[in-house]
């Protein structure tokens, strides 16, 4: 019965996986639209998608953290 409210408390953790790939996917959208628009705002754009890609992809690691700390730590 524990296993079974690990796996499911694993898996609801893991749905931020999802959801941090849809951000990342969102932010270089964006950078390409924005490129497109304005090619000579290109290295201020460059420099904000990859600070927003870095920040989107540190909350997908923290949420695959959780999903393993809930199987494997108790």
């Amino acid at each position: 019965m524990i296993m079974i409210g690990k796996l499911i408390g694993a898996g609801i953790a893991a749905v931020a996986l999802g959801g941090a790939a849809m951000g990342i996917g969102t932010i270089f959208s964006a950078l390409i639209a924005g490129t497109s628009r304005n090619p000579s705002l290109r290295r201020e754009l460059f420099q904000m998608a990859i600070l927003g890609f870095a920040l989107t992809e540190a909350m997908g690691l923290f949420a695959l953290m959780m999903a393993l700390i809930i199987l494997y730590a108790f």
